[in-house]
């Protein structure tokens, strides 16, 4: 078992079903039901939230006004003997600005209503909380990459010209097709995270909140086929240690396990790839003459300036370190893009280890989601050879999104690894044959700025003692390579 409490999770619980929800027109779809079903509580955790985002965007943006998330949540509350309840992050001005100035817009927007809506900035400087959740009466949980914004919608077609993405910005342009993943958990995993949104909010208002009364069977949302039955669900955390809170590193341990034991192949969606920790474990897996397949997907370059500046650069360091070891040609790294060629964000935090772990949540491959920033990760193990149909389900969902990918159909996906014998060889040949909307990543030369904002991780700290100090990173990133090397030969052992 790679999820293992008190190192690679936080606890590990089964999921009686459970489900993946590939982009966001389907999250915010079954989200909107399954919460218009609660008997008890509706609480969220975001990263960024914004009261006005439609659940159903129609042509530029327009829609009911019932049906932005805002007045849904004010309706919502005034059920009788229903909590609802709102925490997220008391962002920095300079972040808040580039979604509309979410913290200021919420206050004004749940102030006299039902909604108890709360800013958590109980953290260290320069850290944030980025854990992103809808719990449902402890019993329907939603957890993943997703925020809450109209920025976010988009559907798994990606499509140029969508009527429902157009001129939605606030400097009146279109909205970047997005992709994001969410895992959507029932049971005793649900209850699990709906311990962690209440501990998170003990700590951001010292109010101490109870559990939902037992909910024997939730309804599960109409639209969302239940891909797995009775299945592992870890729940795995980043947070920094600040005043009498300890470090937590599960999500950074979790990887490390899953990259030494993978098989055959290492399938990830991230948004940043920076982590030298994430980097060397690869590396040395793409070393061995019989290990394991490699493939990343990642947006071309990031949306904000200040990315492009700090993560675009670091991450150039990082496919030079796998390049390196690619001995062998098991390496393929891809940004997707749409039909027109143009950028296709990946925010999606996904990793899926052979036909064994599933895995999806808020944290990025960087320094800051491993060590600094408050993450949270949801993961599916398929184990024991009771998990067959689980494990099936796992690389069906892997051939799924790279179909989803190449814009080509899931069946040719499939019959393409059959032929090829591995899954890069299969994307090279559906890219030939003309499906050639992911196109390769490969490092270039970095220039002298861009080669010191890499070496220190400018923007990317490893924990406070480096927060505001880069000059310490390179020692900061040193120990915690020591220390996480060292929790898992200690699971291994």
């Amino acid at each position: 078992m790679l999820l293992q409490p008190g190192t690679t999770c936080w606890k590990c619980e089964k999921a009686s079903r459970a489900a993946l929800l590939i982009d966001m027109e389907a999250y915010f779809d079954a989200a909107m039901e399954a919460m218009g079903r609660a008997k008890h509580s509706v609480h969220l955790l975001n990263w960024a939230f914004e009261p006005q985002t439609f659940f159903h965007p129609g042509p530029n943006c327009t829609g009911k006004e019932s049906d932005r998330i805002g007045n849904f949540l004010i309706a919502l509350s005034r059920k009788p003997n229903l909590d609802v309840r709102v925490l997220c992050w008391k962002s920095a001005m300079p972040v808040a600005a580039t979604q509309h100035f979410f913290p200021l817009m919420d206050r004004r927007v749940f102030a006299g209503t039902n909604v108890k809506f709360v800013l958590d900035g109980k953290l260290p400087a320069g850290a944030c909380h980025h854990q992103k959740m809808i719990v449902i009466d402890d019993a329907l949980a939603f957890c993943g990459g997703g925020d809450i914004g109209p920025d976010r919608w988009d559907t798994p077609e990606h499509l140029d010209d969508n009527p429902r993405r157009e001129k939605t910005r606030r400097d009146n342009k279109d909205f970047d097709s997005r992709h994001e993943v969410m895992g959507l958990v029932e049971g005793a995993a649900a209850s699990a995270l709906g311990e962690l949104f209440r501990s998170r909010w003990l700590r951001a208002t010292g109010e101490s909140l109870n559990a939902c009364p037992p909910v024997r069977r939730p309804r599960w949302p109409g639209k969302i086929a239940p891909a797995f039955a009775d299945i592992d669900a870890g729940v795995s955390r980043t947070g920094a240690a600040w005043r009498d809170y300890p470090q937590v590193r599960e999500n950074e341990d979790l990887h490390i396990a899953a990259i030494r034991a993978a098989k055959a192949c290492i399938y990830m969606e991230n948004q940043y790839f920076t982590s030298p920790l994430i980097a060397a474990e690869l590396a040395n897996r793409l070393r061995e003459r019989g290990g394991p397949e490699v493939i990343l997907i990642s947006t071309e370059h990031s949306p904000s300036y200040f990315d492009q500046l700090t993560m675009d650069r670091t991450r150039l360091t990082f496919l030079q370190t796998l390049t390196t070891a690619d001995k062998h040609g098991r390496l393929r790294a891809y940004s997707p893009v749409t039909t027109l060629g143009r950028t296709i964000i990946v925010h999606a935090k996904l990793t899926i280890v052979d036909d064994t772990l599933l895995r999806i949540g808020s944290a990025n491959i960087n320094n800051r989601s491993l060590g600094f920033d408050t993450e949270c990760d949801l993961s599916l193990e398929a184990a024991g050879l009771s998990g067959s149909a689980n494990r099936a389900e796992i690389i069906r969902l892997r051939n799924k999104l790279l179909a989803h990918w190449l814009g080509c159909p899931a069946p040719s996906m499939e019959e393409a690894i059959r032929g090829a014998g591995t899954v890069g060889a299969a994307l090279e040949i559906l890219r030939e044959g003309g499906y050639c909307r992911l196109r390769p990543l490969t490092p270039k030369p970095l220039g002298p700025l861009a080669a010191f904002i890499a070496a220190y991780h400018l923007g990317d700290p490893v924990g406070p003692e480096d927060a505001w100090r880069p000059w310490k990173r390179r020692k900061a990133a040193a120990a915690d390579t020591r220390t996480s090397r060292k929790a898992i030969a200690a699971v291994a052992a």
